[in-house]
Formats: structure tokens, C-alpha cells, sequence
């Protein structure tokens, strides 16, 4: 770990308690403490319908807005953040048919995958198609909000909803992503004042740890110190050399909660100059990335994945279609929603017998099973929309654990695949012979 701060104790000295500043507002809380603020009362309910700001917080530490693309858009379109809201749809696509539900189900929130505005406009006009779906939801009252490529990379996220749904055990991304890097803090305080020193720490953002808040590790000991002339002790005497039983505390910072840690210890320390060290650490591989990857717990042929994967997914005029062997082995399956034809070297490093996704190309589809021969990767290509849609009920049924029956979880089953036909070519046994 490298140290970014050491702050030591030589002149202590602090005004009396009743001085004592506050420590600095909230900014980077865990997810629990958003609950509480917006009236959470533990094992997933809320005491009271709560207002779009409250949804989007929770969903903002589902999907942090921070993990999307660059090129994305994703968050609010519209709406206004005070509205109460008392029933959601959730939608792959915003488009006219799915507009039209929410409006009809009189929902105050749209939820969906894909942006409504991914292309940079600059203006809504009501005679544009986009922009007459934005007045449509603006006249009714509705919001919408999109958690795209910040919900891919999520754990759980889109590709670990389509691993489900097939039927993949052990997962792990495909691409991952570090984790966010956690400094270390080390601060010394006198024991008394110790546990409102970690309540504070606590709420600037340290010691957060999954579904745990205020972590903190201590040991007590002995500080010493002489203050000099000029110093106003709140323990001890000018020029006498002091010995303090003091606690060593210990807690995890989120790198971007830095200042506001910092501005904490120095607010609630009894200390003029408090003694603390921040560590900065490293990133490490997390949950979090593009894709997953995962095992059946027996081997099936390739024709057999493809069947299955064709009656667990959404159904669609597409259906699902496969490059490789019909016979191959299939138990390493790499899976991601959406388009994934990217990482299909990525699926084969990692050791999969196939690897499903979406819109997969010729050119690279072709290479990719002819040039390495019979141990070639076999492609599953489904329907993009089919490969996402899953993420809905996984989403809903998050909703309805955290809200329980202050709002209504809906999925919207209108399929917004843009394929309507589908035509075999006779006599296909004869091509795979």
C-alpha cells in the first residue's frame, strides 16, 4: 500500500466539547443509509411510498452511473425527482408500444435498458419520433430512467441474469473489472472519544463493506506527547510531556470519499492535530465486469445447448442459431448480453465450449470456427432483445424485496424485437451433413 497522508500528534490541542465542529455532510453513503433517509425500516420495506429521488438512489447503488460507457446514456430522461411513485414498468426498449403501457398501467416510473436518447439530440420536438415518445411520458406524467452498459458490468447484472436463466453454475465475468480501490486509514484518538469518531468516519463513507457499514478495527494503547508554547492541549499541560490511553482505529475508505474522510477526522477529533495515516491500495479483481462465464453440471452436444437455450430464453422470431460443430461437447459456457461479439477471444482464452451472445458477424464468426479446426469454440447467436430481457424479473423481483408493497413491480412481456419473420431454407439437414 502507498502512503498518501501522515498527519502526526506532536502539538495536541483542541477546543472544549461543546465547540466541537460537526462532522462534514454525506457524501459517498452506502446503500443502507440511503434506505434510512428515505424511509427504509429494514428487511426490505419502506414505510412509505417513496419519491423518484429514493428509487434512483437505490437503483444508482444497483448500477452505479460511474460503470457506464462513455458514449452511454444512462440515468434520468425525464421526470421530476420528487414525484411519489406508486407503480413501475420495466422494459428492455422504450418505444411506443412500451410507452403506452406505462401510461396505461398509469406507472409514474419507466425502467429500461436500453436509452431512449443514446444519439446526442439537440431538442425534443414533438414531431420527432423520439421526441414524441418524451412528451408522450412528460404529458402522463411518467419518468423515465436507464440503466444500460452501468447495468451490464453490475454485480449481479444483465449477463449474470442470462447465466441464470440458462442454467450456469460458478460464475465468473468474462471481463472483469477491479473493484473500486479502498485506502486504508489509520487514525489515533483518545479511547472515550473513539466510538463517535468511528460514527463519523462511518458517515463520510469509510468502513463500508458490501451489505456492512461502520467496519472498524481497533486496539488501545498509549500516545505520548509534549505541546508546546502555543498549543491549547485539551489534555495535559504546555512543556510537560503526556501519556494518553489512546485506541488505534482502523477502517476502509473508498478512494473518491477521501476528502470527505478527512475533513471528518479533522471536524470530530478532540485533537488540534489529530495523528492519522491514509494508505492508498491497489485495485483488485471484483465481481464486476462484462460478460460471465460458468459450467453446466454435465456435457451436452452443441445441438442439445442450442435447444435448451432456445426454450429457457424469451421466446422470438429469431430463435437462436449456432456455428460450430453439432456434435461438440458443451459443459464451459462464456455468456453476455446484448451484443458480445467482441470478447468471443476473450470466451475462448477463458476455456468456453461456446459462447452465446447477440449479433454476432460473419466475417469473425467464420474465422472463429473454421481456422482452429474441430477444438474450434462453437457461437450461439440469440436475438439481442432475448439475451436482456431476463435482467427485467431479476431487477423486479429486487424491487419488490427493497419496496415491498409500498409500490407495484411490473415487466412489460411485449417483445420489442424488431425481427417479425423468420423463413427456414428447405432441406437445412442436408448444409449441417
Amino acid at each position: 500500500m502507498q502512503k498518501i497522508h501522515t498527519a502526526t500528534n506532536t502539538r495536541p490541542s483542541a477546543p472544549s466539547k461543546s465547540n466541537i465542529a460537526t462532522p462534514p455532510s454525506i457524501v459517498c453513503p452506502p446503500l443502507s443509509r440511503i434506505q434510512a433517509r428515505v424511509g427504509f425500516t429494514g428487511r426490505g420495506r419502506f414505510a412509505h411510498v417513496p419519491r423518484l429521488a429514493d428509487l434512483i438512489s437505490v437503483l444508482d447503488g444497483w448500477f452505479d452511473p460511474r460503470w457506464a460507457q462513455s458514449w452511454d446514456a444512462v440515468g434520468l430522461v425525464c421526470g421530476d425527482p420528487d414525484r411519489p411513485v406508486e407503480r413501475v414498468l420495466l422494459a428492455v426498449d422504450a418505444v411506443p408500444a412500451t410507452v403506452a403501457e406505462a401510461v396505461s398501467t398509469r406507472s409514474q416510473l419507466l425502467l429500461t435498458h436500453h436509452p431512449l436518447l443514446l444519439t446526442p439530440v439537440h431538442g425534443i420536438p414533438a414531431d420527432d419520433p423520439k421526441g414524441a415518445l418524451v412528451h408522450q411520458l412528460v404529458r402522463a406524467d411518467v419518468a423515465c430512467f436507464v440503466a444500460h452498459t452501468n447495468a451490464d458490468v453490475a454485480d449481479p447484472g444483465v449477463s449474470d441474469a442470462l447465466a441464470d436463466r440458462i442454467g450456469l453454475q460458478s460464475l465468473r465475468p468474462l471481463e472483469p473489472q477491479p473493484d473500486e480501490p479502498l485506502d486504508k486509514l489509520v487514525v489515533y484518538v483518545p479511547t472515550p472519544d473513539a466510538p463517535r469518531l468511528v460514527d463519523a468516519l462511518a458517515a463520510a463513507g469509510a468502513g463500508a463493506l458490501g451489505d456492512y457499514e461502520r467496519c472498524a478495527w481497533s486496539t488501545e494503547g498509549v500516545g505520548t506527547f509534549r505541546p508546546l508554547a502555543g498549543a491549547h492541549p485539551a489534555i495535559g499541560h504546555v512543556g510537560q510531556v503526556e501519556q494518553v490511553p489512546e485506541t488505534r482505529v482502523e477502517m476502509v475508505v473508498p478512494s473518491r470519499c477521501r476528502r470527505a474522510v478527512v475533513e471528518a477526522v479533522r471536524a470530530t477529533h478532540p485533537y488540534e492535530e489529530p495523528a492519522f495515516d491514509l494508505l492508498a491500495g491497489s485495485p483488485i479483481p471484483g465481481r464486476r465486469g462484462t460478460g460471465r462465464v460458468g459450467e453446466f453440471g454435465m456435457a451436452m452436444p452443441l445441438r442439445d445447448f442450442v435447444t435448451h437455450a432456445a426454450r429457457v430464453l424469451p421466446a422470438t422470431v429469431w430463435g437462436v442459431r449456432a456455428a460450430g460443430d453439432p456434435d461438440r461437447a458443451v459443459r464451459t459456457v462464456a455468456v453476455c448480453g446484448g451484443s458480445g461479439g467482441s470478447l468471443a477471444e476473450q470466451a475462448r482464452r477463458a476455456g468456453a465450449d461456446a459462447y452465446l451472445t447477440a449479433d454476432l458477424k460473419h466475417h469473425p464468426s467464420l474465422e472463429a470456427v473454421t481456422e482452429r479446426g474441430g477444438d474450434a469454440m462453437a457461437l450461439v447467436d440469440a436475438a439481442h432483445w432475448a439475451t436482456e430481457a431476463p435482467w427485467l424479473d431479476v431487477v423486479a423481483a429486487r424491487l419488490r424485496a427493497t419496496l415491498r408493497t409500498t409500490v407495484e413491480i411490473r415487466v412489460s412481456r411485449r417483445v420489442t424485437d424488431p425481427w417479425t419473420l423468420h423463413a427456414p431454407s428447405p432441406e437445412t439437414s442436408a448444409i449441417t451433413e
